[in-house]
């Protein structure tokens, strides 16, 4: 007899339903089990992606400079005094921070108006930025192209428009590229729609709102001069911006006179720390989950291994006899060993089966307009691990009834009897 033939097989079937009550009981510890780590690492997995699409089409190197009141006295000027970022700073961080990949000032008017023809949107926001923005917040161009250097070179009075922008003023539908829009009494050339929404990140305004023009025209536009609303840089690939930050801060200190150490005179939003701690909390959720699944996981396959010994010690009679008629210690193993897989594994593939309907059920609740807006889905190699963990778990399980089937003797066997 091998360790897992025909005849062994029925034996083990026979052995489970003779025991349904007991085989249940101890395959819906495992099915639980297997079923709890499933399912929570497809659902961590889904929230993992639903919170990385708000940082969707956003440079995660990316630090965000916003000017404030300072709150120390520097050289003469009191504190609480305000000051202005200015477009020559852009330079002037540029050429002192070699690291630096991009640098890219912004300017940004709410609450306007824009019309076309009889068609009104009233919640715009104005940005004046330039092609190099492109990669701070990547635009999904659907029609048309973005900013490019010469409109802003040449002031061209262009603009790249929001979705929420385009199905407002263009309810018909179709490419835009051409068409001319107001904004305060000006005319400008539809060049580019936009469809990025900007997830949860907005920098002064979601990009669903906004209608982009070049930033030199728009600084002459709204007489705003040399002052910018925002400045956006990114690092170079391996440098940190923790280590870069610190030096900006005392570049334009030095540049607008407020005291250096002042934290609260400058604004710098580091997204490159937002990603970390991002990062960090599912490493610790994803932990959890295995935790707390391998632990309800283990409860079940010690179930498996009393009801083993209980029913090893129920057939002490029929193994007795068994050995008594030539069954070799190492047979006895196996039939031991393989009934607490086949128990063990079927209850967990069956988990996993329900798991993975489960998630799907919560994949097309989470559908919108025929699109997933995250995959609640275990993977195909976590799964492949999960049986292999319930086979190994299932050898386990069956181990120690399996060495008192193998302690059985004959003699003893039939005294009982």
């Amino acid at each position: 007899m091998k360790w897992f033939d025909t005849d062994t097989f029925r034996e083990i079937l026979d052995s489970i339903l003779r025991n349904k009550s007991r085989s249940l009981l101890t395959g819906f510890g495992v099915f639980w089990g297997i079923f709890m780590l499933m399912v929570l690492s497809g659902g961590g997995q889904g929230v993992k992606q639903m919170l990385v699409r708000n940082f969707e089409g956003f440079a995660q190197n990316t630090c965000i400079v916003v000017s404030s009141y300072t709150t120390k006295p520097y050289k003469g000027f009191k504190k609480g005094r305000s000051w202005e970022l200015e477009y020559t700073d852009v330079d002037r961080l540029k050429n002192m921070i070699p690291e630096l990949e991009t640098v890219s000032p912004t300017v940004s008017l709410w609450g306007k108006t824009v019309t076309r023809d009889e068609h009104t949107y009233s919640r715009s926001v104005v940005k004046g930025a330039r092609a190099d923005y492109a990669y701070i917040e990547t635009p999904r161009i659907k029609y048309g192209r973005y900013i490019n250097d010469a409109d802003n070179l040449q002031e061209r009075k262009v603009c790249c428009i929001g979705k929420r922008v385009y199905t407002n003023l263009f309810p018909e539908g179709g490419n835009p590229v051409g068409k001319r829009i107001c904004i305060d009494g000006s005319y400008y050339t539809v060049i580019g729609v936009d469809w990025n929404s900007s997830g949860g990140i907005s920098i002064n305004g979601n990009a669903a709102d906004a209608v982009t023009i070049p930033i030199n025209q728009a600084r002459r536009a709204y007489n705003l001069g040399k002052t910018v609303h925002l400045i956006c840089f990114t690092a170079k690939e391996g440098i940190t911006m923790s280590d870069i930050t610190p030096r900006v801060q005392e570049i334009l200190a030095r540049a607008h006179y407020f005291d250096p150490t002042d934290d609260q005179a400058i604004f710098l939003l580091n997204t490159q720390l937002i990603f970390g701690i991002v990062d960090n909390l599912f490493k610790g959720i994803n932990f959890l989950i295995w935790l707390i699944g391998l632990g309800t996981l283990l409860a079940g396959v010690i179930g498996v291994s009393n009801i083993m010994m209980v029913s090893v010690k129920e057939r002490t009679t029929e193994i007795g006899i068994r050995r008594a008629i030539g069954a070799t210690p190492r047979q006895i193993l196996g039939q031991i060993i393989s009934e607490s897989i086949v128990l063990t594994l079927s209850a967990g593939m069956l988990g996993i089966v329900f798991s993975v309907m489960i998630l799907a059920g919560v994949e097309l609740a989470m559908t919108t307009d025929g699109v997933l807006e995250a995959p609640f889905q275990v993977s195909f190699g976590i799964a492949i691990t999960a049986a292999l963990l319930l086979t190994v778990l299932g050898v386990v399980a069956g181990l120690m009834p399996a060495s008192r089937a193998m302690q059985i003797k004959p003699v003893d066997a039939m005294r009982d009897e």
